[in-house]
């Protein structure tokens, strides 16, 4: 039976009677009007929280989650235009979105290449890794690191925690590194204890999980980023050519 009220519950949200933010029927309403017991209709709520459809407040009641508010056009976020206007990716589509973004957690270190960072950019040994976390109206996002290596990166402004207008692809691009294209590899899991703490997750929101690696004129990889973003942050989306 909990499956049921469940799946009715499911089809009402899908179908926009109860909209984003908007509270669920309480657990007396449903006990009331199914002729259930209050654990079936916890039940049925605790399917609902594992999709990541809905978020429980202690004291006020069960809402539906807010879809994701930001979407990511891949065909145009790094466009050469932006960084010649002094804006990263991450503030581009947060201006999209009318969203508030910030980063914290910023931190700044030289060290020694894992095994697949070091074969993507070429064997190198030792890389510059730039941590930040991202946050859109307060809310915490996503986290990522770009690791460059070392012979581009030290001693510029890449090095500090700050570096300047259109961020790091802007400042590699001053050092004649012209970006020429990048592979982006994706895919969707559900989190770690420690992605669940960075990102403030509500339970059964799972991440995703992009690596991308920046390529210049030359076809060097220059940088590669590990993002880990929250699952109803954002929508992923790709213009293909058509032939």
């Amino acid at each position: 039976m909990f499956r049921q009220i469940a799946d009715q519950l499911r089809d009402a949200i899908d179908r926009g009677r109860f909209g984003e933010g908007e509270k669920l029927p309480s657990e007396a309403e449903l006990v009331e009007h199914y002729g259930v017991s209050r654990m079936t209709v916890r039940n049925s709520f605790s399917i609902l929280q594992g999709e990541g459809l809905v978020h429980a407040e202690h004291g006020k009641g069960v809402f539906v989650r807010p879809r994701p508010p930001v979407r990511r056009l891949a065909s145009d976020r790094f466009a050469r235009r932006h960084r010649e206007q002094g804006k990263s990716a991450f503030i581009v589509e947060a201006d999209a979105a009318g969203s508030h973004p910030q980063v914290d957690s910023l931190e700044v270190k030289e060290e020694k290449a894992s095994q697949d960072i070091s074969a993507r950019l070429g064997s190198v040994r030792r890389v510059l890794a730039r941590r930040r976390r991202y946050l859109l109206d307060g809310r915490p996002v996503e986290f990522a690191t770009s690791y460059l290596p070392l012979d581009i990166a030290r001693g510029t402004p890449i090095a500090e925690p700050n570096p300047g207008p259109g961020g790091i692809y802007a400042r590699l691009e001053e050092l004649g590194h012209r970006l020429d294209h990048f592979e982006e590899e994706i895919r969707a899991r559900m989190p770690s204890p420690s992605e669940v703490k960075t990102l403030q997750l509500a339970s059964g929101v799972p991440v995703i999980h992009l690596i991308r690696t920046a390529y210049d004129t030359e076809k060097r990889a220059v940088e590669v980023c590990d993002t880990v973003m929250a699952a109803d942050a954002y929508v992923l989306s790709y213009q293909l050519p058509a032939t």
